[in-house]
């Protein structure tokens, strides 16, 4: 059975930066196809940045680009968010999600695109707050 266990949210102020850290266990995580999602109170989840498999492919939502970077460490099952420039708006929930198809990118002249796609586990998820 596969498990994402997120860890790394908290209260920072604006401007602050914050690291989130999403281990896998019982599944090949260097096959997995990896996400950041997060959801406002009232709202759905939302995609915020993906990773595919070989760290080739990145995608970023519009709200975090230049600010967020998705990584990951195959060898440590583990992906990453890093999060820089915080902002109030940026508070939430945040999930990690992994999925062993290979639905979530197509490869246009050799280079990897994010179509999106569903994904099939998901972590418990983790607060991130941002006072202003």
């Amino acid at each position: 059975q596969v498990q994402l266990a997120e860890s790394g949210g908290g209260l920072v102020q604006a401007g602050g930066s914050l690291t989130l850290s999403c281990v896998t266990s019982g599944g090949t995580f260097s096959g997995y196809a990896m996400g950041w999602f997060r959801q406002f109170p009232g709202k759905e989840r939302a995609i915020v940045a993906a990773i595919n498999w070989s760290s080739e492919g990145t995608f970023y939502a519009d709200s975090v680009k230049g600010r967020f970077t998705i990584s990951r460490d195959n060898p440590k099952n583990t992906a990453y968010l890093q999060m820089n420039d915080l902002k109030p708006e940026d508070t939430a929930i945040y999930y990690c999600a992994a999925d062993e198809g290979l639905g979530h990118w197509k490869y246009y002249s050799g280079r990897p695109y994010y179509i999106g796609g569903e994904y099939g586990y998901w972590g418990q998820g983790t607060q991130v707050t941002v006072s202003s």
